[in-house]
């Protein structure tokens, strides 16, 4: 930068003696183009992250849409429909998913060979598919709302014990030491034992003990940037430490920030299915991919097509989101990005 400053003043013959070229000082690949834009450039130019946010977005709508035109409701029960297998339109053309169960078309034999069942039916003959993506939506919902508060507490709690130090650190840490000594399973099944089993007491639960993470990162990287010289000029000129702390960390954090929450989601959504899978769920006939993964085990070995569809769909959720949060920590991070 200062080569190119210093050679401002010269002219056209004294730049081309001296063997100036402005195009050296360029950047070809970014260019003209901002930090937002850069970051969306070099995230897509990874074809693993592109494929993992297109899945996404395909899981998204799918659990917003999918149930709504589905002829059938995700507690609809019908017993003469029970445990029937997977059936699709096109696909049974080809002789696979086809509603045949050894040989035998099961939609012939039962009289409904006008009903479509996409992922089959479970014991209770409730539509599997419509089941799946209703799940899909409420385990997504409490993952991102127990997420959201892991961020709320966590990012608030971080701020404060990074920027004061001191005393006030050393109280805030020895406060997360003995809560995280505490097994978060134990803690989250004694919440969800003593208050009415639902969404927002899974949430409470999941972000009782989530945040703690976060508060150690934002602590880390405050403790980092509040000796820059940028911070210090702003208590120079008297700023207060919440403009300090709301102004000048908390915008120069938020990449860690949002790296931490897209690795967060897919661990709540893993947790919420472990909870659910061990029947501290959401409560009947309510159902997320947990509920529907503990139902289908059950009957694996004769239908597992029960257990499969909500595994398939919770793996590429998790994957998804796992190798989203990899692209977007390797387009944040300069450094990454250079290796």
């Amino acid at each position: 930068m200062k080569d190119m400053q210093n050679v401002q003043h010269l002219t056209e013959e004294e730049r081309r003696l001296v063997g100036y070229n402005a195009d050296e000082f360029v950047d070809e690949n970014f260019s003209g183009h901002s930090y937002v834009k850069e970051i969306i450039l070099t995230l897509f130019a990874n074809k693993a992250t592109a494929i993992s946010l297109i899945c996404l977005l395909v899981i998204v709508l799918f659990a917003i849409f999918a149930p709504m035109l589905s002829p059938y409701t995700y507690k609809e029960i019908n017993s003469k429909t029970t445990n029937m297998p997977m059936r699709i339109p096109v696909l049974e053309d080809l002789g696979i998913f086809d509603g045949t169960r050894k040989g035998v078309d099961m939609y012939a034999k039962k009289g409904i060979e006008d009903q479509y069942h996409y992922f089959g039916t479970d014991n209770l003959g409730r539509d599997i598919w419509t089941r799946v993506w209703v799940g899909t939506r409420i385990s997504l919902l409490i993952a991102v709302l127990a997420v959201v508060l892991d961020v709320v507490i966590g990012v608030t709690y971080g701020m404060v014990a990074g920027f004061f130090g001191g005393k006030i650190d050393m109280i805030m840490q020895r406060l997360i030491e003995i809560l995280t000594g505490i097994p978060n399973l134990i803690i989250m099944m004694l919440l969800l034992l003593a208050m009415e089993p639902g969404i927002p007491t899974i949430c409470l639960a999941l972000a009782i003990t989530g945040w703690v993470n976060m508060s150690r990162i934002v602590r880390a990287q405050v403790l980092k940037l509040k000796s820059n010289e940028y911070v210090l000029a702003s208590r120079t000129l008297g700023a207060s430490p919440k403009r300090i702390l709301l102004k000048h960390l908390l915008p120069n954090t938020m990449g860690q920030i949002i790296i931490t929450f897209m690795f967060s989601v897919p661990h709540a959504i893993f947790f919420e299915a472990f909870l659910a899978f061990i029947g501290l769920g959401v409560p009947i006939p309510m159902a997320s991919l947990g509920t529907l993964i503990n139902d289908g085990y059950r009957s694996a070995m004769l239908y597992p097509y029960q257990v499969l569809c909500p595994a398939a769909v919770l793996s590429v959720l998790m994957l998804s989101f796992n190798l989203l949060g990899d692209g977007l920590r390797d387009a944040i991070d300069p450094q990454m990005r250079s290796m």
